[in-house]
């Protein structure tokens, strides 16, 4: 019989159960994945994809027809819930979890008991869940319940174990000197078959360690062997302070008490939160509040990850953007804390409040979501905090929080921004440094063509990552760095109007024609600026690799390579001074082709486009030049060999200190000697002189 149903199951898909034809479901119907299931357990689940709105389900039992192998007719009555069987159903978007339990016992019966299995093979049914809109049938599930009862002991298990002590601390045996059966040990007073009278002869020497006592003889490296030895005072250097009864035989080396180690010198302390600074700040410095704290913005760490507990260090700008979600969500720091100027004195933050009208740069929505079935709450979007300092300390703090409204299931990319301004300054146009470029500062640039100042910038996508809402970020000295953006592109592009947009796209990034040798350079001044050596893309007509195919283009430009070369120029107070010396811009192209499945739709694919950023460091002079002889004779340079000839008659040279020049020269004198002895009294000479 069960034979029988599964070969009719098996033919379910291609013969109709019914005896006639289905109509086939209208397109956006939900159907299950899988729609068969051989079932073996308690427990099985499926999947309901597409639009489930207004479904009812519902599962029943079938019965098959065992000769004809057909199914009976499929109708939408029934519930969750039908004899033993309950259906559950979770819903996850357009998704439906479908989970059919079996609701009784499945343990086989022992003597006087009810509820249970008669037999090993337990449960064999066929099993119906439809999914009906109204008295329609839009998709059915089959599942063929093959279930064996659970033959697994079901007794009761004592809990009493035998403890096992451990034989590294413990002797194996009541009496371990006990080696011979029948027979009194000697001096083993522990063995049993000793009487009386025998234990009177050895009481005061009994063995008191494993295995007989002292099998093992002391070694002389012990410390307590030395002491009554008297060991010379050469041998050994150290000694072992160990105890007799340790032993090798059961691993038991190190028994007693433990002490611990001692805390070396060199330990790096726990750190404290320092004393309020009453001297000022100094660039690294923490930013104090004025109850002892660090004050804190929310930072990325070196994992990637953002942190809340950062400290904000002075003169040190930062901007970062976290990625949470509603539930993930926490607000941070008040802002209502005061801050410490640096010499005691209180500063407190202006705050500037500001509703995010385009709320596309921050969040990132799902397609399917509905906003008026979850739950909305205003969170802050982003924090721009401009510090103005003068000297070490800190004179005011401006803050700007921007405030919109965050959705359960939607996904906030929050931005934090220090920024700190000079007081002096008199424009918000900040220098990079003074005079040379600071690792992190902007690299400074200006296109003398049209005198406006610009930077050097790079993407920085948000949402979905697409070239037209990409936003654009600066180039930062010292910092290698690597972005880029999507563009979409249909199947019919034209390649050559393909290669005009993306080198527009990339020419956006870099408008400036000079930048600033230093993080001071005036932009009036040419002598203070660098001229940006600018590489075309390469000609398509000379490399005409790919013919004119619709969906492939060649020679498309789409990284942009900015090589900017650095030296130390000097020193101010003891800190190195960089400077830029050049900048080179290329591309590098790409073949394009249009990504499709087996047919290709009138849709538009994707190109990433992409910008890249490299600092060079060379030395301030050029290094001099290596000889003829270097380059050909490497062999006999020392800096390259392990075996340097040159160096044999170092100790002869004055550059050998360890000795005064006399005795190295009479020294050596008297090696040269005996070296010329040897090759006198040697076979060829012998023979020379006997002639």
């Amino acid at each position: 019989m069960i034979t029988a149903v599964l070969w009719a199951l098996l033919l379910l898909g291609s013969e109709c159960p019914t005896g006639r034809a289905q109509t086939p479901a209208p397109p956006g119907n939900p159907v299950f994945q899988p729609s068969f299931i051989h079932m073996s357990g308690p427990t099985v689940s499926s999947f309901l994809v597409g639009n489930s709105a207004d479904v009812v389900l519902a599962v029943n039992v079938i019965h098959v027809n065992t000769e004809t192998g057909m199914l009976p007719l499929l109708h939408c009555s029934g519930s969750n819930r039908y004899g033993e069987w309950s259906l559950n159903v979770s819903r996850v978007m357009n998704v439906s979890k479908v989970t059919v339990t079996l609701m009784r016992n499945l343990q086989l019966c022992l003597s006087n008991a009810t509820d249970c299995c008669m037999e090993p093979l337990c449960v064999v049914e066929t099993l119906q869940v439809s999914a009906c809109r109204g008295s329609t049938m839009l998709a059915n599930l089959l599942i063929q319940a093959e279930i064996y009862a659970n033959s697994s002991f079901t007794g009761n298990v004592s809990e009493n174990a035998t403890v096992i002590p451990n034989q590294v601390f413990q002797p194996l045996g009541s009496c371990p000197c006990n080696l011979t059966a029948g027979i009194c040990d000697i001096r083993c007073c522990c063995d049993l078959e000793c009487t009386p009278d025998l234990k009177q002869l050895f009481s005061g020497s009994c063995f008191a360690g494993v295995f007989g006592g002292n099998v093992n003889l002391p070694f002389d490296q012990l410390c307590s062997v030395q002491t009554t030895n008297s060991a010379p005072d050469w041998f050994p250097f150290l000694c072992v302070q160990s105890s007799l009864n340790n032993t090798p035989f059961l691993g038991y080396f190190y028994h007693g008490s433990v002490s611990s180690s001692l805390v070396s010198s060199f330990k790096i302390p726990l750190q404290t939160v320092p004393e309020k600074p009453l001297s000022g700040y100094k660039q690294g410095d923490p930013i104090m509040t004025t109850e002892n704290e660090y004050f804190t913005i929310r930072q990325r760490s070196l994992a990637g990850q953002c942190v809340g507990n950062a400290p904000v260090a002075f003169l040190q700008n930062f901007d970062v953007k976290c990625v949470t979600s509603l539930s993930a969500y926490k607000e941070g720091l008040s802002r209502n804390v005061m801050i410490n100027s640096g010499t005691g004195d209180t500063v407190q933050q202006n705050v500037i409040y500001g509703n995010v009208t385009d709320v596309r740069n921050f969040i990132t929505k799902p397609e399917d979501i509905q906003p008026t079935e979850v739950l909305c709450i205003n969170v802050t979007f982003a924090e721009y905090y401009m510090f103005i300092w003068k000297g070490k300390t800190i004179e005011e703090i401006n803050v700007t929080v921007l405030i919109g409204e965050l959705c359960d299931g939607e996904i906030l990319t929050q931005r934090f921004s220090v920024n700190f301004v000079s007081f002096n300054s008199t424009n918000t146009t900040e220098l990079s440094g003074n005079p040379g470029y600071q690792v992190g500062k902007p690299v400074r640039a200006v296109n003398i063509s049209s005198d406006i100042v610009t930077t050097l910038k790079l993407w920085q996508p948000v949402g979905n990552g697409l070239c037209t809402s990409a936003t654009f970020t600066p180039v930062l000295f010292g910092l290698n760095s690597l972005s880029g953006c999507i563009l979409e592109v249909t199947i019919n592009e034209d390649c050559g109007q393909l290669r005009e947009d993306v080198t527009d796209r990339l020419n956006s990034l870099i408008r400036a024609t000079h930048v600033g040798k230093r993080g001071n350079s005036s932009y009036s001044d040419l002598n203070d600026l660098v001229e940006i050596i600018r590489l075309d893309p390469p000609n398509p007509s000379a490399n005409a690799s790919v013919g004119n195919l619709n969906g492939i283009c060649s020679d498309i430009p789409a990284n942009l390579n900015i090589h900017i070369i650095t030296a130390d120029v000097g020193a101010v107070e003891g800190i190195a001074q960089e400077e830029i010396l050049g900048v080179q811009i290329s591309f590098s192209t790409v073949i394009w082709q249009f990504q499709c499945g087996i047919i290709c739709e009138n849709k538009s694919s994707s190109l990433p486009i992409t910008a890249s950023v490299q600092f060079i460091k060379v030395p301030a002079q050029p290094p001099i030049p290596m000889t003829r002889f270097q380059l050909n004779y490497t062999e006999y340079d020392c800096n390259r060999n392990e075996v340097c000839w040159p160096q044999l008659f170092y100790p002869l040279t004055w550059y050998y200190t360890g000795e005064p020049y006399s005795q190295r020269l009479a020294k050596g004198l008297i090696l040269a000697f005996f070296f010329l002895l040897a090759a006198i009294l040697s076979n060829p000479w012998s023979r020379i002189l006997k002639v």
